[in-house]
This record gives C-alpha cells, structure tokens and sequence, in this order.
C-alpha cells in the first residue's frame, strides 16, 4: 500500500515521503496514530502541491543565501585588540566577536556557531574565516586584527 508519512517513522522514511508499507502495518499502526495517510488521489494532489511549494521556498533560500555570500565576501571586517610583543594578542578573538562584530558593523546577524574557525585569532594581521551561510553554501570573510 502507498501512503504519505505525516512525520518521521524509524525504518520507514521521513516526514513527507511517499513509501510502500504493508497494509496491516499502515492500517493498525500508522494510521491510528496519525503518522501517515493512505496515498489517495486527492491526498497525492495536496502532498505535491506541498512538494512544489517546499521547493520553491528552498530555491528561494538559497538564493538569499548567495545573495548573503557575496555581501559577506565583499567585506572586510576590522577587529581591535590589546597585543603584546611579536603581535600576540592578550587573549584570543573567537567566532562570538566575529558575530558580534558583524553586527555592529554591518548589521549581518550571523550565528557564532556558523564561524568556522579552527582555531581562535591569537595574532595580529589578517585572517580568511569561513562562514557556512546555508547549507554547501559557505562565504569567505576577511578579518583584520590591528592594536588597540
């Protein structure tokens, strides 16, 4: 039997997927509790409307995330810190200041977590920091350390 699966079902698939169970398991199992519909013709109608219209909404995330890279790429952000003899920095500068100073900056909200940095910023000068914007979308920011 084809149906729909209303959410995620171990072994199965995932929510979204049209699959073939087998009719006791869809009839005594998901479908009591709601974790699947029977793939009738109206049903399929409205699941590949869904489809076209999640397809849509991805196209046009990626879009805004590309949009997103080349503004990030374009940039050149400048960070002060208190630096010892041989340019060390007293301390580090870590992907949180790298957010923060996004946003100050250039009001670009990014997630620290999206910062890949593999280790922190401990020296002066300049710095190519990779930034994952959406998924296999990732921006290349330039980060300039200078003295305080």
């Amino acid at each position: 039997m084809k149906i729909i699966l209303l959410k995620d079902v171990k072994g199965l698939g995932k929510e979204g997927e049209l699959v073939n169970a087998k009719d006791g398991y869809a009839r005594n199992y998901l479908f009591p509790k709601k974790l699947a519909i029977e793939a009738t013709p109206t049903n399929m109608n409205k699941w590949k409307e869904r489809k076209k219209a999640e397809e849509a909404r991805e196209k046009e995330e990626h879009e805004e995330a590309l949009k997103l890279k080349k503004k990030i790429e374009s940039l050149n952000l400048e960070l002060k810190g208190k630096a010892g003899e041989g340019g060390k920095l007293f301390g580090s500068i870590t992907s949180k200041d790298i957010s923060d100073a996004l946003k100050a900056q250039h009001k670009i909200n990014i997630d620290k977590r999206k910062i890949e940095l593999k280790d922190n910023i401990k020296t002066l000068g300049t710095t190519d920091v990779e930034i994952k914007v959406y998924p296999e979308v990732s921006a290349r920011l330039t980060v300039k350390v200078t003295e305080e």
